[in-house]
């Protein structure tokens, strides 16, 4: 594994983290009346500790987008799950809660899961699926089950709406992950022409916006631990699925390293949700009064 792509997903998995706890901050006082509408972005652009957050949010992502331009998505999506330990060391910087056994449980889960299945399947790049029925039907999987998880969400947005939301988004971002390596790829082989030229950009600014919008309406609805953790256990995943499913990523496929390879998946959603439901995790209500709204907004 790169030691460039290695520090490129760290760092981008710490200010996703770091963002997503002030998002978190922000929304959770944002008029109800905005949940699963893009009028909540508008409402949120007036509050300066959520752009801080988006600013984050944005250098995770460009970081993100460099390393999958140097390595293969089946290897940086698992690194960029350790999002997670970032958001927890600041929630508990804040509350001064101590990591317990949960904690501790949790962050060798994730840590061990990540290590297990990046050393097990050896990811590693080859030639991307030219079969644009295998393609068009992943994609479609994905992105299908991320919309009927919106819907059923928005019929019970004070029950499991945010976490159905939460893993909507993951799947739209893992889908987003791959469709920027495509137009990276696109983009070294043809320059701006070439990346312009096709629907792979226009796709990922969709993508982009769609689960921004997805996430903030989570994270104004309920606390952190009911959304953050299923979109980090989802994202990797769809990553995952799309860099195997059409972007040609490969991995062993002998019987022990595809154990080890199912365990390590299993130990990162595990230290996922272990992590996520930590007391340090901020506990926010959704919306609160106008009282509140108002304050949030100033």
């Amino acid at each position: 594994m790169s030691v460039l792509v290695l520090l490129l997903s760290v760092a981008a998995a710490c200010c996703l983290g770091v963002g997503f706890v002030l998002q978190q901050n922000a929304a959770r006082q944002a008029p109800l009346g905005d949940f699963l509408s893009p009028r909540l972005l508008l409402d949120l652009m007036r509050v300066p500790r959520w752009l801080g957050g988006i600013g984050l949010m944005v250098c995770g992502m460009v970081l993100g987008a460099l390393a999958l331009g140097e390595g293969e998505v089946t290897l940086v999506e698992p690194l960029l799950a350790t999002n997670l330990l970032f958001a927890l060391a600041l929630s508990r910087h804040r509350t001064k809660q101590p990591l317990g056994r949960q904690g501790w449980a949790g962050l060798a889960l994730l840590a061990g899961g990540v290590t297990a299945f990046i050393v097990a399947g050896e990811p590693r790049g080859g030639a991307a699926d030219p079969d644009p029925l295998r393609h068009w039907l992943v994609l479609g999987v994905m992105t299908g089950t991320a919309l009927a998880l919106a819907a059923c969400a928005k019929k019970s947005p004070a029950g499991s709406g945010p976490a159905l939301l939460g893993v909507a988004a993951g799947l739209l971002y893992g889908v987003q992950d791959a469709l920027t390596r495509v137009s990276e790829e696109r983009f070294v082989a043809g320059g701006w022409s070439a990346l312009l030229g096709g629907w792979q950009p226009y796709a990922v600014l969709a993508l982009g916006v769609t689960g921004l919008v997805l996430v903030q309406s989570a994270f104004e609805t309920a606390p952190l631990r009911m959304s953050l953790p299923a979109l980090t256990a989802a994202q990797p995943l769809a990553g995952i699925a799309c860099g195997v499913g059409f972007l040609g990523d490969r991995l062993r496929t002998d019987t022990g390293a595809l154990a080890w390879e199912a365990a390590g998946l299993a130990g990162i959603v595990t230290g996922i949700v272990l992590l996520g439901l930590h007391p340090a995790m901020p506990a926010g209500t959704g919306a609160g009064g106008s009282g509140a709204r108002a304050s949030a907004l100033r």
